[in-house]
């Protein structure tokens, strides 16, 4: 069984109502995610809440891969979840897809 079948796909959205570099939440399950159309095209999600002070990261302002928390300006990188330094810490990730314009989140 590969990964992807291993994983659950969520349909959260279609490509084209997401704007670019505008963050969107979509709850699953109870957990709050945001989703990132990026200008690159491909589309990342993680958990909603800044590692320093719960700062909703939807409402970030989006840079390339990258994402600053609205509340304190933490630099988080939206493919690993890891925060840039000299800051410390890390949000949970979520693996996308982009299939027929759908876009799914893997659970």
């Amino acid at each position: 069984m590969s990964k992807t079948e291993a994983l659950q796909r969520v349909k959260v959205a279609k490509i084209n109502e997401l704007p670019q570099k505008i963050g969107k939440v979509i709850k699953i399950d109870g957990h709050d995610i945001a989703l990132f159309h990026l200008s690159s095209g491909k589309v990342r999600a993680v958990e909603n809440k800044c590692p320093h002070k719960q700062g909703p990261l939807a409402e970030g302002m989006v840079s390339g891969e990258y994402v600053f928390c609205p509340l304190h300006d933490w630099k988080i990188d939206l493919t690993s979840g890891e925060v840039q330094k000299p800051d410390d810490g890390c949000v949970k990730t979520y693996e996308t897809e982009v299939t027929d314009g759908v876009v799914y989140i893997l659970l």
